[in-house]
C-alpha cells in the first residue's frame, strides 16, 4: 500500500503532467498557425510524451493500491513573442518539471518508499534528456537568431520526430 504523502504527491504530478501536455499542445497550435509544421510536430510529440508520463504515474498509483484523484488543469499560455521565446519557456518549464520530479524523489526517500524511488528513477533520467534536447534546440535557434534559412532547415528536421511510447514493450 502506498503512503498517503506519496499518493498525494504523485496525484499532484499526474495533474502537472497533464498541464505540461496542454502547454505543449498550445505551443504546437502556435507553430501550426505560424506555418512552422516541423516545430508544431515537435511540440505535438512533447504533448504525447507528457500524456504517456501522466498515464504511467496514474497506473503506478493504482498498482500500489492508491487512489488517483484528478483535478482541473491550470490554463496555459497561448500567445508567444517568437520561436526563441517559445523554447525559452519550454526550457524553463522543463527545469520546473525537473524540480518537481526531484521533490517527488525526496518524498519517497523521506517515506522510505523504495518502490516509488525505483519507479521515479526513470523520470529523473528522462528530465536530464528533456532539458538537454531543449537546450540544444534553443542554442541552435539563438545561433540563427530564430529566422531565415536556418529556421526553415530546422523546421524540416523537426518534422522527422516521431512518438515512441517508452512504456510499451517492443517484444
Amino acid at each position: 500500500m502506498i503512503k498517503s504523502t506519496v499518493e498525494l504527491a504523485l496525484n499532484e504530478q499526474i495533474n502537472a503532467e497533464f498541464h505540461s501536455a496542454y502547454l505543449y499542445l498550445s505551443m504546437s497550435a502556435h507553430f501550426q498557425s505560424s506555418g512552422l509544421i516541423g516545430y508544431a510536430n515537435w511540440m505535438r510529440i512533447q504533448f504525447q510524451e507528457e500524456l504517456a508520463h501522466a498515464a504511467r504515474i496514474f497506473d503506478y498509483v493504482n498498482e500500489r493500491g492508491g487512489r488517483v484523484r484528478l483535478s482541473p488543469i491550470q490554463e496555459v499560455q497561448v500567445e508567444f513573442l517568437d520561436i526563441v521565446d517559445v523554447f525559452e519557456k519550454t526550457l524553463a518549464h522543463e527545469q520546473m518539471v525537473t524540480g518537481r520530479i526531484n521533490k517527488l524523489m525526496d518524498i519517497s526517500i523521506e517515506e522510505n518508499d523504495h518502490a516509488t524511488k525505483s519507479f521515479l528513477q526513470w523520470f529523473v533520467d528522462e528530465q536530464v534528456e528533456e532539458e538537454g534536447n531543449v537546450e540544444q534546440i534553443l542554442n541552435n535557434l539563438r545561433l540563427i537568431k530564430g529566422e531565415g534559412q536556418g529556421l526553415l532547415m530546422m523546421d524540416r528536421e523537426m518534422q522527422q520526430r516521431v512518438f515512441i511510447n517508452p512504456f510499451i514493450s517492443k517484444g
